[in-house]
């Protein structure tokens, strides 16, 4: 029999090849910048990709307190935390966020629509968030996204 065998392969921790990413957010719409966010972080813009390795790349996002909501969602918009003890819950509107801490939407947002086991942190270690326009990852060379 003259068959053609092609072999699929796969991307391993030798073979993976990972870029560093800037992303400026200013005026960018949270959750449509942060599905691009989470798509580089899990490596499905590469063609090598695959589902159960960590093949993504890193991400820097700078001007993490200039993105916007649309809507009514930056009053309406609850962030919730539970600290564990009785009556630990407690709650943020987005305004109060962003007026707090700025990255942490954005942190909050990724950290959502990556895969929630060991992969997914790995992922989420990838990030990195800052409110300004300065960050210390000069030495990576990272390109504009």
């Amino acid at each position: 029999m003259d068959t053609l065998s092609y072999k699929t392969v796969h991307t391993n921790k030798e073979t993976v090849e990972r870029k560093w990413y800037v992303i400026d957010a200013e005026g960018e719409v949270v959750g449509r910048l942060c599905t691009k966010i989470a798509h580089i972080l899990r490596g499905k813009n590469k063609p090598s990709y695959t589902p159960h390795m960590d093949a993504g790349d890193y991400v820097i996002v700078i001007n993490a307190d200039k993105v916007r909501f649309t809507g009514q969602k930056m009053q309406n918009k609850i962030y919730m935390h539970y600290s564990g003890y009785p009556g630990g819950q407690k709650t943020y509107t987005a305004r109060e966020l962003m007026a707090r801490k700025p990255a942490d939407i954005v942190e909050r947002a990724v950290k959502g629509m990556l895969p929630k086991n060991r992969l997914g942190r790995a992922m989420y270690k990838k990030l990195f968030v800052y409110t300004g326009t300065d960050h210390p990852h000069q030495a990576q060379k990272p390109e504009q996204l």
